[in-house]
């Protein structure tokens, strides 16, 4: 206890989904600094816009969450961009941290980084086995810089940095946009949606056959905290929850817990994405005391709950 005391922190991101979860933790711990970095007060892909972030708020600890992201329809619409943005703001950010001599930057990596035909469990030493899957591969690759310039850094001028690799994050708060959302709140809009307007089936993407793990956002915050307070050294870091499911059964899963009564469609036209996904969290559990605690079906039973009332 006290290591937020007197710490000023910005989170990137700040408003988002993550943001606002690691934002109500930090006031937890007692951080009475607190400062967000984003649009459009600050563009983080802009430099003159990132200077002007570090002279407002002079962090002493910088936690990166901003990202631009979406499902498989919007990294295969966008390929361009979601390299450019996320490779640039991350590349700037930590390249300014280290001329304003901040104390400690953490870096979000994605799950998306490591090769297509990794092994399960995935190991943090398997990241340079491959090439990523191809749907998302300039967003994964763009934020595995992050790590490269990490590491780097750590070694030319001891710049202290972390480097997570989170599964897909899910709960209350989440993206329910259609057109970027993620598998787990794109099912649960479907269902709950179809119910709402009285239709008998649901469309989903691919064979249903890739299988794909998840944790509760609240957990990945916790996550990230303990990072920062407790581990000082720039090797990658799993964050998940150690389990894996078809997206078949995660189907299956969110009709039951919403009740939807209808037929699922396969749409086998559309791509599948990675194959398997599944992180080994041991390390993080070694290196911070990180174990996630939610439940899935606990968390998706909350998560459901939310989009009830909020649609």
């Amino acid at each position: 206890m006290g290591f937020w005391d007197s710490k000023k922190v910005t989170v990137t991101g700040g408003k988002g989904f993550l943001g606002s979860y690691i934002l109500e933790k930090l006031e937890q711990r007692g951080c009475k600094y607190i400062s967000i970095a984003n649009r459009p007060e600050y563009d983080l892909t802009i430099l003159k816009d990132i200077q002007k972030m570090y002279q407002n708020q002079t962090p002493d600890i910088v936690i990166h969450l901003a990202a631009v992201v979406g499902g498989i329809g919007a990294n295969r619409e966008n390929p361009g961009k979601y390299f450019y943005e996320n490779a640039i703001m991350g590349i700037q950010l930590i390249h300014e941290a280290y001329l304003n001599k901040i104390e400690k930057f953490v870096a979000l990596g994605t799950i998306c980084a490591y090769p297509k035909f990794t092994p399960v469990p995935f190991n943090e030493e398997d990241l340079w086995n491959g090439y990523p899957e191809e749907t998302n591969a300039p967003y994964g690759l763009a934020k595995k810089m992050m790590l490269v310039q990490s590491q780097a850094y750590r070694e030319q001028y001891s710049f202290n940095s972390n480097f997570l690799l989170p599964v897909n994050l899910y709960g209350p708060r989440d993206n329910f946009d259609p057109k970027s959302s993620h598998v787990i709140p794109a099912l649960i809009k479907k269902c709950v949606d179809a119910i709402d307007q009285g239709k008998n089936e649901i469309v989903v993407w691919g064979s249903g056959t890739p299988s794909r793990e998840f944790i509760y956002v609240e957990d990945a915050a916790e996550a990230i905290l303990l990072s920062t307070e407790k581990y000082n050294r720039s090797d990658p870091i799993n964050i998940g929850a150690g389990f894996e499911i078809t997206i078949k059964d995660l189907v299956n899963l969110i009709i039951k817990l919403t009740a939807f009564k209808g037929e699922v469609i396969w749409d086998t036209s559309k791509p599948d994405g990675q194959p398997r996904r599944m992180l080994n969290t041991s390390k993080a559990e070694l290196a911070f005391g990180f174990k996630a605690k939610t439940s899935f079906e606990e968390g998706l039973i909350k998560t459901i709950d939310w989009y009830k009332h909020n649609r």
